[in-house]
């Protein structure tokens, strides 16, 4: 896939319509005779030229992954269809950069749009990555119910008014989940296991939340991390464990579902050289996306989990008991947030269907 276009716009020209011939009062009548009309057949103005805006859409998936298949490639085709100038180009994988590097990218105005995890964006705005904190939302309905609160406004205002960055929409990608080669029930069961947490502050916090021993392994690096044991186990979404071929190298999976893996699509200042009429179409696109992804992501998981049961190549524990995490981990985050981040988890905890 190309780079990005260094200009952001581009001119379109448009075909013009042809001009209407004048029609003839009556042919007995010389001065309304079509033959003695000064009216040219075919208008001789040049074709209007319209505006239209090409805005790069970047992340890090592949193009398997409800993040990109049925979230980035809806928004494409959703603004390509609302024809009003824009355009969308995407860059999956990270081709424009990893996650950490696309924020400042971002901001900066070099990528329009990008969907981020809410801990890396805590890099600009330390409080908006309480959104991936342990247990803070209960499943994607308590997500949603949150999103429309006004609490949840005070949040996306301070992010933008802090970075210049605007959210268009927020969804889940799936709650995440244990992996390892001995089951894990119970926080116990997390005692003296190297587990693989990635390497951003709020993760690292939810590993001290859960009573788990964290190691900091890249993502690309973690099916070889686990085949050779330098770490025993890792947690992520079954979409990502599936991706990555996990039942090959671990032996049990623990339903823990004990984080929400949200993910924000972000737009750069670019926002405000757009139309109205732009905007709409753009945000409409991404709240389009964000059932689409919900839906995909469900749909995925409960394919997947048959299958893996079906197979039998590795356990699936289901009687993990999400209690004992939940209760151990709020007690630990409202004893450990402060000030604004603080704030946000109470907000979220007091949306709770």
């Amino acid at each position: 896939m190309t780079s990005p276009r260094p200009m952001r716009t581009r001119w379109v020209a448009l075909a013009a319509a042809p001009a209407l011939l004048l029609a003839a009062c009556s042919s007995e009548d010389p001065a309304t005779d079509p033959t003695d009309s000064a009216a040219p057949e075919e208008s001789s103005a040049p074709p209007a030229e319209q505006e239209t805006i090409e805005l790069t859409l970047a992340h890090s998936y592949t193009e398997d992954q409800p993040q990109h298949a049925c979230g980035a490639q809806v928004i494409a085709d959703e603004v390509a269809a609302a024809n009003v100038g824009l355009t969308v180009e995407i860059f999956p994988s990270s081709q424009l950069g990893g996650d950490a590097d696309r924020i400042a990218s971002v901001v900066s105005g070099d990528i329009d749009i990008d969907i981020q995890g809410a801990s890396a964006l805590g890099a600009v705005y330390e409080p908006i990555s309480v959104l991936d904190s342990a247990f803070a939302f209960d499943d994607e309905t308590h997500l949603a119910a949150f999103m429309a609160s006004e609490e949840s406004g005070v949040l996306i205002e301070g992010f933008a008014t802090e970075t210049g960055v605007q959210t268009l929409g927020v969804w889940s990608a799936g709650a995440r989940h244990f992996t390892a080669n001995d089951p894990i029930r119970t926080p116990d069961d997390l005692e003296g296991l190297r587990m693989r947490f990635p390497g951003s502050p709020q993760y690292l916090m939810n590993a001290e939340a859960l009573g788990a021993t964290a190691t900091e392994v890249a993502y690309e690096e973690l099916y070889l991390a686990l085949q050779q044991g330098t770490v025993d186990g890792q947690e992520n979404p079954i979409t990502n464990i599936d991706a990555s071929n996990l039942k090959e190298v671990q032996d049990y999976l623990s339903l823990s579902a004990h984080q929400l893996n949200t993910n924000l699509v972000i737009v750069s200042p670019i926002w405000e050289e757009l139309s109205t009429e732009q905007q709409d179409a753009l945000s409409a696109a991404t709240l389009a996306a964000v059932d689409a992804v919900t839906a995909c992501v469900a749909e995925a998981e409960t394919e997947t989990l048959d299958a893996w049961r079906a197979e039998g190549e590795w356990e699936i524990v289901d009687d993990v008991d999400r209690d004992a995490f939940s209760e151990m981990a709020v007690t630990y985050l409202e004893e450990t947030f402060t000030g604004e981040s603080l704030e946000v988890f109470n907000a979220i905890r007091a949306t709770a269907p």
